[in-house]
This record gives C-alpha cells, structure tokens and sequence, in this order.
C-alpha cells in the first residue's frame, strides 16, 4: 500500500539525529511522500535542506504560520513571496489562524491569511490551513477569497460534522492525523459520515502522536496506525483508504 503524509515537520530539530533512519522506516511502512509546511524564515532553510537530500520523498511548501505572525509580519511575508517567486513550491502553507495561545494578533493574522491566499491564486497553488480554536472564524474568512478555482486542505481536521460540510463545499479537503485515533478527540463520531474522497492523511509530525504513542515524538512512520483507526470508523480496508486518500494527495499538490 502507497501512503502519503501531507504534513509533517520532518527536518525540524526532534529529527536531527535519526532523520535518515526515520525516512527509511518510512519507505518500508509505504510512506511515499511526506508534504513539508514551512513555519517562518527560521525554518526555510532547515527544510529547503531535507528536500535537497531526499527530492523524491520530501516535498516543500512555503507560507507563514499564525503564530509566527507578529508585529513584523510583513517582513515575514517578504521572505515568502521572494521564496514563491524563486522556485516551485507544493503548496502556500502553512498559513492560517490560530485563537488557541495569543489572540494579540488577530488582525495581523487575517491580513497574513488574505495575502497568501492571493499568491496562492497567483501562483496557482493550493493552501494548507491551520485553524486551531478558529474553525469558523477561517471559514468565514476564506468563503469571500473563494473563485472557483482556489483548493486546499484544512489540516489538522478536528471539528464537527457541520463545519466538515461546509469546508468540503467549499471544495476543501480535511487532513486527519493522530487526534482520530484519540478516545476523547471526538472524531469518533464525525469521521463515519465524511466523504473519503474529501479526506488527506498526516501526522504533523513531530506533535499530536496517535495512540499508542500519544504524547511521544510523532513520526511520518506512524501514517498506517492513524489508516488503521479510520479504515475502522468508515468500515472500509485498509487498501480502499490507501487508495483514495493517495489518489486525494496526488489531487490537491498537482503531483505524482
């Protein structure tokens, strides 16, 4: 079976002493690729790094996280629009809101989001969302950039059924990682009635390991136990999710 990972931070530090081993272990779970958001400019050439050493496996995006965006944020985004206009990226990402640690920005935040959202339709990209504690405060502020053509993921899905709905309407994906496999993350009840052609798989590696590794290091390798507690909820084989959710991937970065 062919997996993909279509976000995790694996050239990040917690890698830095087995990340060869890692990427090995990987290529023998089926891990085929593994979809690398960037953070902010401290982060571009820690991965520009790891995709250089494994161009096959290791595939960069390029955007500014929320909680990097502060009262510099511009200067931020300088860095990132002079990366997206250099070379080909998989995806704007990752980009987004987030409500859950400081809210002192939260203009700051939609401003950062509009923009990327705009090279993301300039460039023709994709956007990889993070949208912790914010889910419809994103909705409603991607729903007006919205023009027919702009695609991307909710990564890190962790709401209800409703707002599942109306991100897929949107034309969305929904990336689910480890919190599925939580007892109390509540995926349990939302995820039998999603759609699996409107689902990616991840990790968000190295954080939110699923069980039985939770609150330990996460890993790219662990994508098949994050499958195996899905392939339960939507009663379907691990081969019919293997499948889909690649086909999915493969569907929302334009790659093969």
């Amino acid at each position: 079976m062919n997996w993909i990972d279509t976000h995790a931070h694996i050239y990040l530090d917690e890698f830095s002493t087995d990340r060869h081993d890692i990427l090995n272990l990987c290529s023998d779970e089926g891990v085929t690729k593994i979809y690398m958001p960037n953070i902010d400019h401290t982060s571009i050439d820690l991965m520009l790094e790891v995709e250089l050493r494994y161009p096959t496996q290791c595939i960069s995006m390029m955007g500014l996280h929320p909680c990097s965006v502060k009262k510099d944020f511009e200067k931020e985004l300088y860095r990132v629009e002079e990366w997206l206009s250099k070379r080909k990226f998989a995806a704007v990402g990752e980009m987004g809101t987030d409500l859950h640690w400081d809210k002192t920005f939260w203009e700051q935040q939609k401003e950062a989001f509009r923009i990327q959202v705009g090279w993301a339709k300039k460039f023709n990209l994709p956007i990889v969302i993070h949208c912790r504690e914010s889910i419809d405060e994103t909705i409603e502020l991607l729903e007006p950039l919205l023009d027919g053509k702009l695609k991307g993921v909710f990564h890190c899905f962790s709401g209800s059924f409703e707002q599942a709905k109306k991100i897929t309407a949107m034309g969305f994906y929904l990336g689910l990682g480890g919190v599925a496999t939580f007892k109390n993350g509540g995926l349990d009840k939302v995820i039998p009635d999603l759609d699996l052609d409107n689902l990616v798989l991840e990790t968000d590696s190295p954080y939110l390991a699923p069980v039985p590794h939770r609150g330990k290091r996460n890993s790219p390798e662990y994508i098949p136990l994050i499958a195996t507690k899905i392939a339960e909820l939507k009663k379907v084989t691990l081969q019919e999710l293997s499948s889909i959710t690649t086909a999915n991937a493969i569907r929302l970065f334009k790659q093969s």
